[in-house]
Formats: structure tokens, sequence, C-alpha cells
């Protein structure tokens, strides 16, 4: 069997990308009789290939889907919009006008606020992407993995993954928001592969990203 690191799909045949979110699965991962998992699970996680590698541009809505901030974007954009349209058809009435503007003065707000933090969470999610398909890896050190207390993204509480690396004698920290449980490989203390833009080190990902 082996486990999509990136969305968590089992699978029980060897498959090179998952077919649930495109992500692609090392081979090291796969183990078809149970001694082999446990071997596998407490290895070290190979290394990324080199780029371009194959990530699924559809991956980018899975990452968005999991974001709270892109979510609750979304959720105020929507009802926004709702408030707007209600408030245009009351305040065509003339009879209704004075309820009809602060009903569309909510639904700007609404529209104009969410879709803020909805664009904002795709251009992280774009961001992250490119990151993994083009980016350098780098040796890193997980710090710190907790779940994010009193939070709920579809039905399940995301955890945080805190990592710290080294591109060129400069320290970098970085954090990722994940709804799968951690993977044993990554867990504090235990190192890590991160990616990065070589022009801008800042912008990383974890990999396998969880």
């Amino acid at each position: 069997m082996v486990t999509c690191p990136w969305c968590g799909t089992t699978y029980r045949a060897f498959l090179p990308n998952c077919q649930k979110c495109g992500g692609p699965i090392p081979k090291e991962l796969y183990a078809p009789e149970p001694e082999a998992r446990v071997n596998a699970t407490s290895a070290p996680i190979a290394p990324p290939p080199p780029p371009p590698r194959p990530i699924s541009r559809a991956y980018v809505w899975r990452l968005f889907w999991s974001d709270g901030w892109a979510i609750t974007g979304s959720v105020f954009a929507l009802i926004g919009g709702i408030f707007f349209i209600v408030g245009l058809a009351l305040t065509v009435g003339i009879v209704t006008a004075f309820v009809g503007i602060p009903f569309v003065g909510l639904g700007l707000l609404g529209l104009v606020g969410g879709f803020a933090l909805a664009a904002r969470g795709y251009r992280t999610a774009q961001q992250t992407v490119e990151v993994l398909r083009t980016g350098s890896p780098a040796t890193g050190q997980i710090t710190r993995v907790e779940i994010i207390p009193g939070v709920l993204v579809n039905g399940r509480p995301p955890w945080k993954i805190e990592y710290k690396y080294s591109v060129q004698a400069r320290d970098f920290k970085g954090s990722v928001t994940t709804l799968n449980p951690p993977m044993m490989g990554m867990q504090p203390g235990q190192p890590a592969w991160v990616l990065y833009l070589p022009g801008a080190p800042e912008k990383n990902a974890l990999y396998p990203h969880p």
C-alpha cells in the first residue's frame, strides 16, 4: 500500500501521481508487505526530484480549500453577494428603499472583504504550487507541530507545522497549515526537506507538502 503525502489518499498499488490531488508520490513510500511498511515510515524522507516536478494545477484548489482564511473569505463574499442582490431589489422599490440601501452597503462590504481574503488565499496557494514545482531543495528541521485549538475546517482541526532551514548561510523559518495529521517523519527535531525559490528563498514549502 502507499499513501499520498499530499492529501492522505491510500492506494493498494503504487501510482506515480495521486488520482485525487495530482501530487507526485515518492516510490520510497510504497510498502507492499507489512514489514516493508514499518521500514518505510521509519526511513528518512526521500529528497525531492529535480524540477520541474509534476504538480497538478488542480492542487491549487486543494490548498485553497484547506486554508481557513480563504474559506472564510469565500463565505463572506457569498453572503455579501446575497445581501447585495436582495438590497438592490429592495432599493428598486420606492417603498422599501430605506431597507434596501443598508442591505446594499452590507453586501458590498462583505463582497469586497471576502473577495480580498479569498484572493489572498488563492495567490498563496499558487505560490506554494510554484515552489513545489520549480523550487530548489534545502535541508531543514521540524521545530514545532501542534493542533490549532478552537478551529474546525471541513469538520477537522487543522495542524500547524513549523520548520527552519538555511540557504547560503542565511537562516529562514516557515510554517504550513494542513488538515492531514503529520506523517511520522514530520515531528519536532526531525530533519525535513524544504523547497524554496532561488530568487526569493523566503518563499518556501515543505516537501512532501502535508
